[in-house]
């Protein structure tokens, strides 16, 4: 169905993981030449030992710089139910905690209008329309973990089974953003220009300084943590003597004071 009123562009970026990854640009420019659409492109030349972290953050500012440079609205991808499904599994296998369930899900810059369908409806509508694609080689290798729940897990469970767990997500999704605001109130309310009040972030229960420090280093803009990450900074915060400093990631750095906690990032 026609999208009257929208101008597209469409951006491929090469990682440079893969030998024919030059054959996947090739596709998607005929593609969005037929189409009569602006096709940007970029190689990266991450090479095959990238962290899929590293990958995702770097094919995430190409497309953020097209979408400034074009000033477009927003950034459309392709991800499916099935993608939504693999991402909450794996981040269940991480430790990522509540966030992992709903962590693929449409915002305001990134629009992800595929999420109710599966990749199975979208491979029959592909085909009943001559529509050509690519299967990425890598996709076959089972020493990604991504790729394991994807060949040997996922199978496993019948259309029902996936749509029920589909609809969880949502519900966890929904609860989320509830929980979300009241933690962000929560630490606005502890926060002083030096900090967070330590001796407040101290009092808390485990679980919620755990959620709390969460989403303290979300609102920063640090988001590829895990489980241990967490909970070493949050040990660190409650227990670790004045003028302590702990790496978080990336050389940002979490000081710790008598009486406050901060964040630096770099």
């Amino acid at each position: 169905q026609a999208l009257r009123d929208v101008k597209l562009v469409v951006a491929h970026l090469d990682h440079g993981v893969r030998e024919d990854s030059s054959r996947d640009r090739e596709l998607v420019e005929a593609a969005a030449r037929a189409y009569g659409l602006p096709f940007e492109y970029q190689e990266a030349r991450l090479g095959p030992s990238v962290s899929e972290a590293a990958a995702r953050a770097v094919r995430y500012d190409f497309l953020e710089d097209v979408r400034c440079r074009n000033h477009a609205q927003a950034i459309i991808t392709a991800h499916h139910q099935d993608d939504a499904i693999e991402t909450a599994i794996l981040n269940l296998i991480r430790g990522t905690g509540r966030k992992g369930l709903s962590s693929l899900r449409s915002s305001e810059r990134v629009l992800r209008p595929l999420l109710p369908i599966s990749k199975q409806e979208i491979r029959d509508y592909a085909s009943a329309h001559n529509i050509t694609w690519r299967e990425d080689s890598t996709n076959q290798d089972e020493r990604y973990l991504r790729n394991f729940v994807r060949r040997r897990l996922i199978p496993q469970l019948n259309a029902d089974q996936k749509q029920q767990l589909a609809d969880r997500l949502l519900s966890v999704a929904a609860i989320n953003q509830e929980l979300d605001a009241l933690l962000a109130d929560t630490l606005q309310d502890h926060m002083t220009p030096d900090g967070v009040d330590r001796q407040w972030f101290i009092g808390l229960p485990y679980s919620v300084s755990t959620e709390t420090m969460a989403a303290w280093l979300r609102h920063t803009g640090i988001r590829d943590f895990d489980k241990r990450v967490i909970e070493r900074l949050v040990v660190a915060a409650k227990t670790a003597t004045p003028g302590k400093q702990v790496e978080v990631l990336a050389d940002n750095k979490l000081y710790i004071s008598k009486h406050h906690l901060t964040l630096v990032i770099r």
